[in-house]
């Protein structure tokens, strides 16, 4: 089993900056994929941004340049940087950890914009 648990979101005026945090624990093999989707409300969840345990990112079109993912000194955590936060950016945001085909999922973290 893996368990995952985000932190970090909240409320912030456009334009701020906000850190989600997501550690992964349990069973997980050297070769994975950690990531974050939203889902705002009415519509379906979409990917935001994920990287591999070789470091290879995507971007959905709408964060490039202002949101950042990365890896963590420990083991198994993935950060998501944003910036120059939108009100379209208010969202549920879930952590997602892929292996041996599967997709685990954590509770999600809510993240509010405010115009």
């Amino acid at each position: 089993q893996v368990q995952l648990v985000e932190s970090g979101g909240g409320l912030v005026q456009a334009g701020g900056s906000l850190r989600l945090s997501c550690v992964a624990s349990g069973s997980i093999f050297s070769r994975h994929t950690m990531g974050w989707y939203r889902q705002a409300p009415g519509k379906q969840r979409e990917l935001v941004a994920q990287m591999s345990t070789y470091s290879s990112t995507d971007y959905a079109d709408s964060v490039k340049g202002r949101f950042t993912i990365s890896r963590g000194h420990v083991t198994n955590t993935v950060y998501l940087q944003m910036h120059s936060l939108k009100p379209r950016a208010t969202a549920v945001y879930y952590c997602k950890l892929f292996q041996l085909q599967r997709n685990y999922w954590g509770p999600g973290t809510q993240v509010t914009v405010s115009a």
